[in-house]
């Protein structure tokens, strides 16, 4: 197991783990393998940046499933928090809870306050994770405006360079 103070780095197995979601059913990462999966972590349900995020991923959910693409959002918000941003806008994937911030803290998506009592802050990271669980890109400074595009990109270029393999 990956440590919190060691960071994951592109061509690092993807750590497994299984957080509730929307609708508190429990989703293993491990159980989306033979699948490229977009994990991007953000902030806060229902934040301008959040929304637009989520929305982006959501006019394009077309091109995620018929490229069978997985889209799991993490943010420390509660199931019933991620159940009413989910049904606001009509999100169709899964949105997890880490709201004990485990799995921020083993993917490096969160950030630390100096001072007395160090807390960690919640930061916006994502993770694109091709079919074998190999971590192929990890994106560091999300622009919530491109970043769709972005990881769909991404994507489409692992995919050309395997079918020449």
């Amino acid at each position: 197991m990956i440590s919190p103070l060691q960071a994951l780095n592109i061509g690092d197995k993807a750590p497994d783990f299984s957080l509730p979601n929307q609708d508190n059913a429990q989703i293993a990462l491990s159980s989306y393998k033979g699948h490229y999966i977009v994990l991007y972590f953000y902030p806060k349900d229902n934040t301008p940046g959040c929304t637009k995020q989520a929305c982006s991923i959501q006019a394009n959910w077309d091109v995620f499933t018929k490229q069978g693409i997985t889209v799991l959002g993490i943010s420390y918000d509660s199931p019933k928090s991620h159940k009413q941003f989910s049904k606001k806008y009509n999100l169709r994937f899964n949105l997890l809870s880490d709201s004990n911030k485990k799995v921020a803290k083993l993917y490096g998506a969160c950030r630390y306050a100096l001072g007395f009592m160090p807390m960690p802050f919640p930061r916006r990271k994502t993770f694109i994770i091709d079919p074998s669980g190999t971590i192929i890109d990890i994106i560091d400074n999300v622009d919530v405006g491109t970043h769709t595009y972005l990881a769909l990109d991404i994507i489409k270029k692992d995919k050309k360079i395997g079918h020449k393999k």
